[in-house]
């Protein structure tokens, strides 16, 4: 009787610990969401950056996603999301940041617009061994002054901005005698400059600085700034803001005449050229950090994405939206690459680290290579164009591409170092 009783229990034993793990196999996926969803960012960057989340997750859930997504979640296993709003100083997300992930125990953190809260959230994601995905904030320094194994960037850095900006000003105004610049008096503001000073001194050397404006970040007012730009009697104006930054430069800079004057560049433009194309004259360069929004191309994720967000909140994807989206297919790719390494069970958080780890993968923007900072830094080729109203609606004309290659410097070489060289590979 004794013999059977254990036996009995051993069996109940091993069907509750084969019930257990295939519960835990199909457990919701959480997935902690960073973005601005309060003060001027939001509007710009962070709501749409949201918005890409939840019907990426929502369609991803679904199975309604094109190959090689259309796996269910991530490996089967349903996301869930836990958003969190980036606004704030960097010392409140690195404390929201260790709230996802001791208090609500997430298993992957993905967000982050800002440059300098990816500089703060880097170490720590390091110190508590959370798998981090960064897919927006672009200052280079993440990788080229550290190396990180839970962090990944799924979006290239701010050196291809610059460098294509000056390839672009190059193709369009290859007589430029003066340049200028108005940037953020931060890490991104001041890598963007840097990286497009050092650009065009490579590529029209002839040309001279005029006047270098960096005010503080989310300033608002421009006066004194445009006018130091006006009277520098630059060919072209270089500026990396964005948010409210990028909205009130136009709304200031138009009436005064800037754009008439000098043939005025918007890495980040493509983010307000719907909103205030009104505002916005034909001839302004306009960039999407990528070959993202008017510059994404015409294959089926693109379609797939910018059609079911379109549908659903009634505006076209951005930038910012389509790097939330591909950090997501990011994750997925190596979370069922480390899945179906493991005999079809659910991965370690090492084991898609590794899987993540250099590989190449589609996005609604085309393909992604996560080439640089030891496997962790996607790079991408680039586009930019310039302004066009056709019929009243905004346009881009003149569009240029450049490939991953000549925007973006090669493994173990940083990004100032490749610029001062010439480019040299």
């Amino acid at each position: 009787m004794k013999t059977r009783l254990l036996t009995l229990v051993a069996s109940l034993s091993l069907a509750w610990t084969a019930a257990t793990s295939h519960a835990d196999e199909n457990a919701p996926i959480k997935v902690g969401v960073v973005t601005f969803l309060s003060g001027p960012a939001a509007g710009p960057f962070g709501v749409p950056a949201r918005n890409a989340a939840e019907i990426t997750a929502e369609l991803l859930n679904a199975g309604k996603a094109p190959a090689p997504y259309a796996q269910k979640g991530f490996g089967g296993a349903p996301l869930q999301l836990v958003l969190v709003d980036e606004a704030g100083s960097t010392t409140t997300q690195v404390t929201e940041f260790r709230n996802l992930v001791q208090r609500a125990n997430v298993d992957v953190v993905i967000g982050y617009i800002s440059s300098g809260n990816c500089l703060a959230i880097a170490p720590v994601a390091e110190e508590l061994k959370k798998l981090t995905v960064f897919f927006d904030c672009g200052t280079p320094r993440i990788f080229e002054d550290g190396s990180y194994k839970y962090v990944f960037r799924t979006s290239p850095h701010a050196t291809m901005d610059s460098v294509g900006a000056a390839l672009y000003a190059k193709d369009v105004k290859p007589n430029a005698k003066k340049f200028s610049g108005i940037n953020q008096n931060y890490a991104w503001g001041q890598d963007s400059w840097s990286d497009f000073e050092g650009s065009m001194k490579q590529l029209i050397p002839a040309a001279q600085v005029g006047t270098s404006q960096m005010p503080k970040l989310f300033a608002g007012q421009y006066g004194a700034e445009i006018s130091a730009l006006l009277a520098s009697g630059s060919d072209i104006v270089h500026t990396s803001f964005w948010d409210g930054d990028l909205e009130a430069f136009i709304l200031q800079a138009g009436p005064r005449g800037l754009f008439k004057k000098s043939t005025v560049i918007l890495t980040t433009g493509e983010t307000a050229m719907y909103k205030l194309a009104a505002q916005i004259p034909d001839g302004v360069i306009i960039g999407a950090r990528g070959p993202f929004g008017v510059f994404a191309p015409n294959n089926e994720l693109n379609k797939w994405f910018s059609s079911n967000f379109t549908d659903r909140y009634n505006v076209p994807p951005n930038y910012a939206a389509y790097q939330m989206t591909q950090s997501f297919l990011g994750v997925k790719t190596a979370w069922e690459k480390a899945q179906a390494a493991n005999g079809g069970k659910r991965p370690t958080p090492e084991q898609v680290i590794a899987a993540f780890e250099g590989i190449t993968y589609e996005s609604p923007g085309g393909k992604v290579q996560m080439s640089l900072g030891k496997g962790h830094q996607a790079v991408m080729e680039t586009a930019y164009g310039m302004t066009k109203k056709v019929g009243g609606k905004m346009t881009v004309e003149k569009v240029k591409r450049y490939p991953a290659e000549a925007v973006n410097p090669p493994e173990g070489i940083k990004s100032a170092d490749w610029i001062k060289n010439g480019f040299k590979k």
